[in-house]
């Protein structure tokens, strides 16, 4: 599922080409993608003839501010917020991409320049829901820090972690601790800070919590500079893929040697997902 990195990634690409532009029109090919309880067309009532603003994201989500027609500088009047999740993809173009990755149309949103923004997404994993300002703030308010930024210091992650229990992997997962973060990652950076997943979160002392919130900021900003991890399902906007997968130290490396020890990586399932880590030199 896409993480930080990859949600991050689309924001770049989509922010300069959609601010400014009006949605002329907007046809919903499954109404399961509209989200909240709105039904297909009262979605499209509700955004067409707006204008997109400077394209957003917290956490995982992508955010669209949505202004009133050609009014950039008035009051933001909706929020279109976006989970692609496991299989969505956006792609801008004058015509439908050709191609076996973009067969599968979702919500289409045609601009007032004759370009449209195609959102596909073969398993409708994703979705759109359309908030008012308010309604956002109340629930980006209940995610916790962005781990890119400058709130999330060595001493707030000690903050988070210190009253827990729990794994330390499952309380990355966790985005009301950490926002963005997925299973990718957070395997990852445990093995940069040489911290065992099965490690009680309140356990960590200062030094092994400032090695887990530089080990987290660098592999989030290595990963964003190149544009995320694609396995087999995630893409940019316009279907080209992340390389960070070449640069994994551990995530999927089952059986493999560890880069840092030549010990062993293994696989272990903690809250029903897989953690990757060496069995040798994570403590």
């Amino acid at each position: 599922m896409p993480e930080l990195p990859e949600v991050e990634t689309m924001r770049r690409d989509l922010a300069p080409l959609l601010r400014g532009r009006r949605i002329a029109r907007v046809r919903v090919h499954h109404d399961d993608l509209i989200l909240g309880g709105m039904t297909g067309p009262a979605f499209r009532r509700a955004v067409r003839g707006r204008t997109f603003g400077s394209a957003g994201r917290r956490a995982k989500y992508l955010l669209f501010p949505l202004h009133a027609a050609n009014d950039l500088e008035g009051p933001v009047e909706r929020v279109l917020r976006v989970q692609v999740r496991m299989t969505g993809r956006f792609a801008l173009a004058a015509d439908r991409p050709d191609g076996p990755e973009f067969r599968h149309p979702g919500v289409d949103f045609v601009l007032d320049d004759g370009r449209t923004l195609f959102y596909d997404d073969v398993r409708r994993l994703g979705g759109f829901d359309l908030l008012t300002p308010d309604a956002w703030e109340a629930r980006a308010a209940a995610l916790g820090p962005e781990p890119l930024g400058r709130a999330f210091t060595a001493a707030e992650l000690a903050r988070i972690l210190a009253p827990l229990r729990a794994p330390i992997k499952n309380v990355l997962l966790d985005q009301r601790r950490l926002a963005g973060v997925g299973n990718i990652y957070a395997s990852e950076a445990l093995h940069r800070a040489r911290i065992d997943p099965r490690r009680a979160a309140g356990s960590l002392d200062m030094s092994e919590t400032r090695r887990l919130q530089r080990a987290v900021r660098a592999v989030l900003r290595e990963a964003l500079a190149d544009a995320g991890t694609t396995f087999r399902d995630y893409r940019t906007v316009n279907g080209l893929s992340g390389s960070f997968q070449t640069r994994l130290r551990v995530y999927q490396r089952e059986g493999s040697r560890c880069p840092r020890c030549s010990g062993s990586i293994v696989r272990i399932v903690q809250a029903g997902r897989s953690s990757f880590f060496c069995a040798d030199c994570q403590r």
